[in-house]
């Protein structure tokens, strides 16, 4: 009977695997070929505009155009992020034509300057793409949840070059409290094949040498907690300044080309007295931060800056600036607290991630990945006390909290 039964399992076991690693591959490879193109397109209109500095002042050209190109496809109501884990959790399709309308208004943002990242329109795009995918293939409702998530990871892992998050993150960041098992063989495998393609395109993963002298002792530990508390305060703040901003311009300006452009003319006036440094994804800011200086105000500029253009209607993602705001407000925070500067930037980083996606693993991963693993230990710490100590916020209002985190107890509430 058992022995039966043990073979009758390792068949389904051996049938699941062959099945979705079929489907990981080949989802694999397109997602990576067009994270790729995206990586190359977002790369060269950074570069044009650092270039052709004027391109700024046609902020509001850049809007209008992101208005129009979403109301040509019929996507009114501007879905993003929250559309893509709301698809998984209650097992719904991504609109097909989400992936070309994000593509380019990610694009038409970073021409122009808007702070904005990419991992929102990787999310998307993948998500889209793994939906197309799914008609073809003739996928159920509960497949086409995993396929989502297969996508997420694929276009994620060939944008940041960081396949191991890549997969973490679709499988945790969606129902806090609770992790997607089922999902790992295919996520991991469209994201290692996303990755190599990504790898041929010439895309360089997102790595960063330190050698910086680090021995964990009682004193430091007690300095690693204040530090938590500092980004975890910051990182509400953050939030509500994301999630307010949009309130505010849907309720005063109701008309989305007025919206746009009313953020465009802000972001101007802000250009005016902080020139260009916070336009863009800003991961220049990132290296200055980790291997020079950062001036002492950048997380909070780098801050209203991204509210503004995600909050009036330009696309992108949030998880970049994210980047920006923890390794300079790590820097700063370090440089009061004691603790090597730029060692802080580089925790910082991981710490503001984990705040504001409530993901603990995929942030330990992604300090792996980035960093190398002689500083786990103190990313171990903060990340364990930034998950706790961010309280229920999150960028991704869709994000389900499962459970409590600070008791065994099921909640399943919204984030906030």
């Amino acid at each position: 009977m058992y022995i039966k039964q043990f073979f009758i399992d390792l068949k389904l076991n051996i049938c699941f695997v062959c099945k979705w690693l079929w489907i990981a591959f080949v989802l694999g490879i397109v997602c990576g070929i067009v994270g790729a193109l995206f990586h190359i397109s977002i790369d060269y209109v950074t570069d044009f505009r650092l270039s052709h500095s004027w391109i700024v002042w046609g902020l509001p050209i850049g809007g209008v155009c992101i208005v129009y190109l979403y109301r040509l496809v019929h996507l009114s109501h501007e879905p993003g992020t929250n559309t893509i884990i709301q698809s998984i959790r209650q097992q719904e399709k991504v609109p097909v034509l989400l992936a070309p309308a994000i593509f380019l208004a990610t694009i038409i943002t970073h021409l122009f300057g808007g702070s904005s990242g990419r991992e929102g329109a990787a999310l998307q795009i993948g998500g889209s793409l793994a939906t197309s995918f799914g008609k073809i293939i003739h996928a159920d409702q509960r497949e086409m949840s995993m396929l989502i998530m297969c996508g997420m990871s694929a276009v994620f892992s060939a944008l940041f070059g960081t396949p191991l998050t890549a997969t973490l993150f679709s499988m945790e960041v969606v129902s806090v409290g609770v992790f997607y098992y089922a999902a790992l063989v295919p996520c991991l495998c469209s994201s290692l094949i996303s990755f190599g393609i990504a790898q041929l395109f010439g895309c360089q993963p997102t790595f960063y040498q330190l050698s910086i002298p680090f021995q964990l002792t009682p004193i430091m530990s007690l300095k690693l907690a204040i530090f938590a508390f500092i980004i975890a305060a910051f990182s509400i703040v953050f939030v509500l300044m994301m999630h307010y901003s949009h309130k505010c311009f849907h309720q005063y300006f109701h008309n989305p080309y007025i919206r746009v452009i009313m953020g465009s003319f802000m972001l101007m006036i802000l250009v005016l007295f902080f020139r260009q440094r916070y336009l863009g994804a800003g991961m220049e800011i990132v290296a200055e931060a980790l291997y020079h200086q950062a001036l002492p105000y950048d997380f909070f500029m780098k801050a209203i800056f991204t509210a503004i253009t995600i909050g009036c209607g330009f696309k992108g993602g949030e998880i970049v600036p994210t980047f920006v705001i923890g390794s300079t407000l790590g820097y700063v925070s370090a440089l009061l607290l004691g603790i090597d500067s730029h060692l802080g930037a580089a925790i910082g980083i991981v710490g503001m991630f984990c705040c504001v996606i409530n993901s603990p693993l995929t942030s330990l991963m992604l300090g792996a990945e980035m960093f190398g693993i002689q500083y786990l230990t103190a990313m171990a710490i903060v990340v364990a006390l930034c998950y706790v100590l961010s309280g229920y916020f999150s960028l991704y209002q869709a994000q389900k909290i499962v459970y409590s985190k600070t008791s065994v107890e099921f909640i399943n509430q919204n984030a906030k």
